[in-house]
């Protein structure tokens, strides 16, 4: 399953459980996020991965420390362009999505505090 498609499984997955979309491909000099959603007073910054095996790994195990670094980096400059978001409370979730389409949704996948 291609990245666009699994983009989209995860969208409607999401959607269906009463999330509320802010942005798609969100793009900055600093990285991209895949989806932007809010859950009641909460901005969820969604990392979707389309895994077709699970050989390598799942598809939380596939976001490494390198990979949260820039979807952090991506979300501040989100945030400093979205005041209405700044003050919100922040999770960070990661959908993946196997090759039969099947979803896996990690709720607050990793923490960033300092």
């Amino acid at each position: 399953m291609d990245g666009s498609l699994a983009e989209d499984r995860a969208l409607a997955h999401l959607l269906a459980q009463g999330l509320k979309l802010v942005a798609r491909n969100y793009r900055s000099r600093r990285g991209e996020l895949d989806l932007v959603m809010r859950d009641g007073p909460a901005v969820v910054v969604v990392e979707v991965r389309a895994r077709a095996r699970s050989d390598f790994g799942s598809a939380p195990e596939s976001v490494d420390a390198r990979k949260q670094r820039r979807i952090v980096l991506a979300t501040r400059m989100l945030l400093a362009q979205r005041p209405d978001l700044a003050e919100c409370p922040l999770r960070f979730d990661i959908v993946g999505v196997d090759g039969a389409g099947r979803i896996q949704w990690l709720r607050d996948a990793f923490d960033v505090s300092e």
